[in-house]
């Protein structure tokens, strides 16, 4: 059993000990609603998230869904499968996770602090701050 935990503790440390191993496509499901992620790393070394895809993103008119409450009144046209969720997000290979930038929380039009780490099982936990209260959502890479 023990050699089974420093397998796992060995494989998380490998997901954390490469910046780029953030880079790719992650499915998530929050408050019932399923999304996918997509991270890319950007020609300065950092790395952006963009929603690519939203299970509902249509209203009862069939209309697209919009970030309407987006504090940017320019962004408040942007689809919902569009939205920047970050960008800027940084390496930190003292820590072995990403954080240094801001997150979008679309359902509420805050910018929270984040930080974003792999998880023992391989999910990607990122962490939402705001006045110094947390919450943590996980994405599953899938690509």
């Amino acid at each position: 059993m023990l050699f089974g935990f420093a397998l796992v503790s060995m494989a998380q440390n490998v997901l954390n000990n490469s910046a780029d191993n953030i880079v790719g496509t992650y499915l998530s499901v929050y408050q019932g609603e399923s999304y996918k992620v997509q991270i890319v790393r950007l020609d300065d070394g950092t790395y952006r998230g963009q929603v690519i895809w939203v299970e509902h993103d249509r209203d009862a008119h069939g209309n697209k869904l919009l970030d309407t409450k987006n504090p940017d009144k320019k962004l408040r046209n942007t689809p919902v499968d569009r939205i920047v969720l970050f960008s800027g997000l940084r390496y930190d290979s003292q820590k072995h996770r990403w954080g240094n930038t801001k997150m979008y929380d679309s359902r509420h039009g805050l910018r929270v602090n984040m930080t974003a780490e792999f998880t023992k099982d391989g999910s990607l936990r990122i962490k939402g701050t705001l006045f110094g209260v947390g919450e943590s959502i996980y994405w599953d890479k899938i690509d």
